[in-house]
């Protein structure tokens, strides 16, 4: 198993030719992750910045997969995290699988992934609760996915669990979440120009 390059990563992404929309969501992703990323390793936090970038960028991967792939019947993070295996990336498999807003409603998951989840695993999780099409505050996230799932309790638990998140990845960052920022280098990427 190996780590793709930010270049690697991005070609990755641009071989399934996916919608712009979801190039500039990956591309957000991607560029808070390494914001973040930057800011623990600097605080002295053992991070591989590489894998939390590459895996924020390929966080969404199968979504740019064919509809008649047979991966796509794992469903959302759990398709992604076996395609990336299957072409030799596995170890980007933790945070693509788990960084989807309904498993931190899942209470058999999340039960597990609050102990266990890797920083990196944190910070995509995080980077993809702040990312539209740009970086933006939780609470516009949460509006989204609201009216997709439904103002339940499912999301209320997810939010709660969001904000725990939030709170822990900022604290390692050594930011609020007010100072968070993307750090270009994904749209270059993207664009084949890194």
């Amino acid at each position: 198993m190996s780590i793709p390059s930010r270049t690697e990563a991005a070609q990755l992404l641009r071989d399934l030719d996916p919608p712009d929309w979801l190039l500039k969501h990956s591309a957000a992703v991607a560029d808070i992750a390494a914001f973040l990323s930057a800011a623990i390793e600097r605080r002295g936090h053992a991070i591989s910045v590489a894998l939390a970038e590459s895996a924020a960028l390929l966080h969404d991967v199968d979504k740019a997969l064919p509809d008649d792939n047979p991966l796509k019947g794992l469903g959302h993070g759990y398709a992604g995290a076996e395609w990336l295996s299957e072409k030799g990336f596995g170890e980007l498999a933790g945070a693509v699988e788990s960084h989807s807003v309904t498993r931190l409603a899942d209470d058999a998951h999340y039960a597990v992934w609050s102990r266990m989840a890797t920083v990196e695993e944190r910070v995509v999780a995080y980077a993809d609760k702040r990312a539209k099409q740009d970086l933006v505050p939780m609470d516009e996230r949460f509006r989204k996915w609201i009216q997709r799932h439904g103002d339940a309790d499912p999301m209320r638990v997810a939010r709660e669990r969001a904000d725990a998140l939030e709170a822990e990845v900022c604290a390692a960052a050594g930011v609020s979440p007010s100072d968070v920022k993307r750090m270009p280098w994904a749209e270059t990427a993207l664009r084949g120009d890194e």
